[in-house]
């Protein structure tokens, strides 16, 4: 059962941990022209690290012991709080409150399809570095 008060803990305090960085992140690159790059490069980053991370779990065996609580303290915690679909949401709709409705859509549209791959190229590359470590 995952809803224990230990999980809870280590969940919040890699949410902690991520959100803090995101923070840092984008306040030392606020958005230019209502466009949040920062915001962005951190959700791709975020999708892309999951996908790393999950894979290399999964590989690893199932979702109990460590594995379960680092895919909680990094995964759900840490990428949890560092990734905001929330900011997206409410970027791309400033965006069209102020009539730039192509800007929103393409920001919008170019960040969910770029997260897409960004975690299918994590998937990827946990997958290769454990085919390696198998043949070696």
């Amino acid at each position: 059962m995952h809803l224990h008060w230990r999980y809870l803990g280590i969940v919040a305090l890699g949410g902690a941990l991520g959100t803090a960085a995101r923070d840092a992140i984008s306040t030392a690159l606020p958005a230019q022209n209502g466009v949040s790059w920062s915001i962005f490069w951190i959700n791709i980053t975020g999708a892309l690290l999951l996908g790393v991370l999950l894979e290399s779990l999964a590989r690893r065996g199932p979702d109990e012991g460590r594995r379960r609580i680092l895919r909680l303290l990094l995964g759900t915690g840490v990428l949890g709080g560092f990734t905001t679909y929330s900011t997206l949401a409410t970027s791309t709709a400033a965006l069209f409150l102020a009539h730039r409705n192509l800007t929103g859509t393409g920001y919008a549209l170019l960040t969910v399809l770029a997260g897409a791959v960004a975690t299918g190229a994590g998937i990827a590359i946990a997958s290769r570095l454990h085919s390696r470590k198998d043949a070696a």
